[in-house]
């Protein structure tokens, strides 16, 4: 990608002008010649597949239906993908049923080859989706490349509402998939201090822990209320005012440690002389 995402701040600050700017970045983002060129060969040659063989076997069109799903780094597992696809989600044993990242499975949803007589890549509407899922995706990591948090808060803004507005999900059941998710995990880890080794726990534990915290701190550990734009952006800011407070401490915590041990020093000295 030729294109640049402008992001002169880190941190809160960085996010809110990513949103003030977000319309005019990803229409310049999108109209890159790399960009334009995956679109319309994809949009030209989607309808022309039947079966998960044929998708693997077109590298440029694995890449846009991958890179729609974050899944960029499976282009060189054909075999793999092409399991996934062909064995489709409606049975418990589908391989994507199986796999704790998500991401597969809507990959198989998405395409149908396993689960329709007629796969979706035969509806006229389908290129559509993909293509601006592929579009979002691949802005974020351009954004990624600058920044990772405002990467990883870009995709729990697209993805987090998508997740609490299931209504055929029991609350548990919408934690699990957050804390089976690495990127909306990540986000709920650093937004309620949480350190990254509770990992280690029983699951049961891990999500007592998570929605112990999200209770205390958010105000709610409903993941339904983050339909509500303001309970979005109060988890965005958590999430981006401690990461940066974080890379800070991180960053100077040596040499704040001397300035203080100098002060202390100086303080001494002007004591007993």
């Amino acid at each position: 990608m030729t294109y640049t995402p402008a992001i002169p701040l880190g941190g809160y600050a960085g996010w809110a002008y990513l949103k003030r700017t977000l319309p005019a970045q990803t229409k310049s983002f999108n109209a890159t010649p790399e960009v334009k060129n995956d679109e319309a060969y994809f949009r030209a040659n989607i309808g022309k597949v039947k079966t998960a063989a044929q998708l693997v076997q077109d590298r440029r069109l694995l890449k846009v239906a991958l890179g729609a799903f974050g899944l960029d780094k499976d282009i060189e597992n054909k075999f793999f993908i092409q399991k996934v696809l062909q064995d489709g989600t409606l049975t418990s044993g589908a391989l994507a049923n199986r796999l704790a990242d998500k991401q597969y499975l809507k990959l198989s949803q998405a395409f149908g080859f396993g689960d329709y007589a007629v796969p979706s890549t035969q509806i006229s509407t389908f290129a559509d989706g993909i293509v601006s899922a592929y579009q979002a995706r691949q802005f974020e990591a351009a954004v990624g490349a600058q920044s990772d948090d405002l990467r990883l808060a870009l995709n729990a803004e697209r993805e987090l509402p998508k997740l609490a507005a299931k209504t055929t999900s029991s609350n548990n059941t919408k934690w699990f998939t957050i804390l089976g998710n690495a990127p909306l995990r990540s986000v709920f880890e650093k937004a309620l201090g949480l350190p990254t080794s509770i990992g280690a726990l029983d699951l049961d534990q891990q999500l007592s822990a998570f929605t112990t915290k999200a209770k205390a701190q958010l105000g709610t550990d409903s993941i339904a209320d983050f339909t509500d734009p303001a309970k979005l952006e109060g988890l965005m800011r958590r999430f981006l005012v401690r990461s940066e407070a974080q890379s800070y401490t991180q960053s100077s915590g040596g040499s704040a440690a001397l300035v203080l041990m100098q002060q202390i020093s100086s303080n001494v000295r002007s004591r007993y002389t």
